[in-house]
């Protein structure tokens, strides 16, 4: 197995952060991710509140964070991480589902989230035939038909604004009268003249033939349930951490959600975390990327106290 310094797992904002700061220092470093880097922010269509560039692509940021990574050294290596490993020696093992494993010195874990079932009849039957979890992905194949949009926090509405580009109609279906989004998210949403809003309702069921064609909707006042035609449903309720290969040995709150102190250290020496995948107040690109440049920094530090031992 080939050994690093430094092995970041996931390729956000907060893992490539992480790249950027351990590859400066010199360290040697891989990335790995399963999927597309830039992770999340590489589907939101604009940032407006990145600061110094509100409205910036998502996927234009990931592309240059990934090349400023590579710049400085970091090797991206695309691969699922299947469990992680300390070693008597005091390195980690890192396993991969479809490769041969890597061992390093230090682990950066920034694997993030994935977007959260709702886990009604239908939803699962339906994904990629109506059924989504991402508007800048497939917004395009609802150009002038109606859909439902499924949650009430900030990126449920941003995402209704998003499919208003291309949707004749947007419906916003949320359980409770209240929204968690931003004000001025909600101020928008409200002067955009595709959107309505179905409130104290949840789906009880996705239906259709070969296409989603319809929901089935329960009122939470009255438990009256109705039928509403729909050609497709956009799910966005959550997110849910993806902590598989560390959950046997490192702390988790009741959410799944990593515990790690201001200098992103969980309780194994030289596994730390960063970005979406720990436990705090709000998961932003801009608070991932701070915990990515922190992360990255103690990593250096822990590594050069190594040499000193």
């Amino acid at each position: 197995m080939t050994l690093y310094d430094v092995a970041i797992v996931g390729a956000g904002p907060a893992g490539l952060t992480a790249g950027i700061y351990t590859g400066r220092s010199l360290l040697k470093t891989v990335i790995i991710e399963k999927g597309p880097a830039g992770g999340l922010m590489a589907l939101t269509d604009k940032l407006d509140n990145w600061p110094g560039l509100p409205g910036v692509e998502g996927g234009e940021l990931s592309e240059i964070m990934l090349k400023q990574a590579e710049s400085f050294g970091c090797e991206l290596k695309i691969g699922d991480v299947a469990e992680i490993n300390k070693d008597a020696d005091g390195f980690f093992t890192v396993a991969l589902s479809h490769d041969e494993g890597i061992r390093a010195k230090a682990v950066i874990y920034a694997s993030g989230s994935t977007p959260r079932k709702i886990g009604v009849k239908g939803e699962m039957e339906f994904i990629g035939r109506g059924v989504s979890y991402c508007a800048v992905c497939d917004a395009a194949f609802y150009r002038n038909l109606r859909v439902a949009v499924v949650g009430g926090g900030d990126s449920a509405i941003k995402e209704a604004l998003y499919l208003t580009k291309f949707a004749k109609e947007v419906v916003i279906i949320h359980r409770r009268q209240g929204f968690r989004a931003e004000k001025i998210t909600m101020e928008e949403a409200h002067k955009n003249e595709k959107i309505s809003f179905m409130t104290d309702a949840i789906v009880e069921e996705i239906a259709g033939t070969q296409f989603v064609e319809k929901l089935q909707i329960k009122n939470v006042k009255t438990n009256e349930v109705t039928e509403h035609p729909f050609d497709g449903a956009f799910i966005f309720v959550g997110y849910d951490p993806q902590v598989e290969p560390i959950k046997h040995f490192v702390t988790l709150t009741e959410q799944n959600f990593i515990v790690a102190d201001s200098h992103m250290k969980t309780n194994i020496e030289g596994l730390f975390a960063a970005g979406d995948i720990v436990d705090k107040l709000i998961r932003q690109v801009a608070t991932a990327v701070g915990d990515g440049a922190t992360a990255g920094t103690a990593t250096e530090h822990y590594i050069a106290a190594l040499g000193q031992s």
